[in-house]
């Protein structure tokens, strides 16, 4: 018994003893070889600040890009989530027009380069059609209870169509690969059951309402949770065009105070926080879908 821990604890001690002395000869090596002086004392002020005219701390340029990166990813999640579904449903369809325009989205969007996308989408959307549509103006004339609601909900009213414009980007982005979720979702479903939905007289919408999308579902939740987590790292993409997220509050500290480690070091650590939680609250609803689906077979 002693022995068999012994073996399945002595390959992860190696591997974390390996780890530690990577990072402490990575650490002497920048103090030694690179002369560079830490200073740590420096970030929490980037973290959070005390505002005098509220009289309390409030978030500062590393937690308020943060927000931006949390804003945009849940709202990227929400439309790529709308687009892979419509795309997803026309890879399925049994019209060949349908298909083809799902298959051209998805091998399109997935056949580019996400920078190329955010450029433009970018000098499109934010430099053409959102003047066209009096976006800005008609967002500069609203209340000042709207333009806070905007401002938590998305982003400073100043920099709406950038937001916009990066969402839609990101958010067509990972619609081609949510896209292909639900189209393997659909066909995952064994063919008895069409089979099944046919007999009872259903016609194909009623099929897919009824029958094939409640079970398809419970398929696509568990890799479509795994999808928004890649869209909180695909995310930092956007700071090319001047998005305040993390990443691009990283660069402008970075470039203003010359603590290059320090501040890409606790940036890396933001990353890490939002997405471990959100892989261990995908690992639970894992967990919860996989008991459902015992408990009713």
């Amino acid at each position: 018994m002693n022995r068999n821990l012994v073996k399945r604890i002595l390959p992860e001690l190696v591997v974390g003893v390996g780890l530690l002395t990577a990072v402490v000869f990575l650490a002497l090596r920048i103090h030694s070889g690179l002369n560079y002086r830490w200073d740590w004392g420096a970030i929490p002020q980037f973290l959070v600040r005390f505002d005098p005219e509220l009289s309390r701390w409030v978030p500062n340029l590393l937690l308020e890009g943060l927000l931006t990166t949390i804003r945009l990813s849940l709202w990227g999640t929400v439309l790529a989530t709308l687009f892979g579904t419509v795309m997803g449903l026309f890879r399925v369809s049994p019209r060949l027009f349908r298909r083809l325009i799902g298959r051209t989205y998805v091998e399109l969007t997935r056949n580019l380069p996400p920078l190329v996308l955010v450029f433009i989408f970018y000098f499109f959307i934010s430099d053409q059609i959102m003047p066209a549509l009096g976006v800005d103006e008609f967002i500069r004339t609203t209340s000042d209870g709207t333009q806070s609601l905007i401002a938590f909900l998305f982003a400073p009213p100043r920099m709406f169509s950038a937001f916009l414009s990066a969402l839609i980007t990101l958010a067509l982005f990972e619609g081609a690969y949510i896209t292909e979720i639900v189209r393997a979702g659909i066909e995952s479903i064994e063919k008895g059951q069409w089979e099944a939905a046919a007999g009872l007289g259903f016609n194909r919408r009623q099929m897919l309402r009824y029958i094939i999308l409640p079970q398809a579902v419970r398929r696509i939740l568990p890799p479509l949770a795994c999808q928004f987590i890649s869209t909180i790292k695909d995310s930092a993409i956007v700071s090319v065009i001047s998005i305040q997220e993390l990443t691009f509050q990283g660069m402008e500290l970075m470039a203003a105070t010359h603590l290059t480690f320090e501040i890409w070091i606790t940036i890396t650590v933001l990353y890490l926080v939002l997405t471990l939680s959100c892989a261990m609250l995908v690992e639970r609803c894992e967990h919860i879908f996989s008991k459902r689906q015992l408990y009713h077979t």
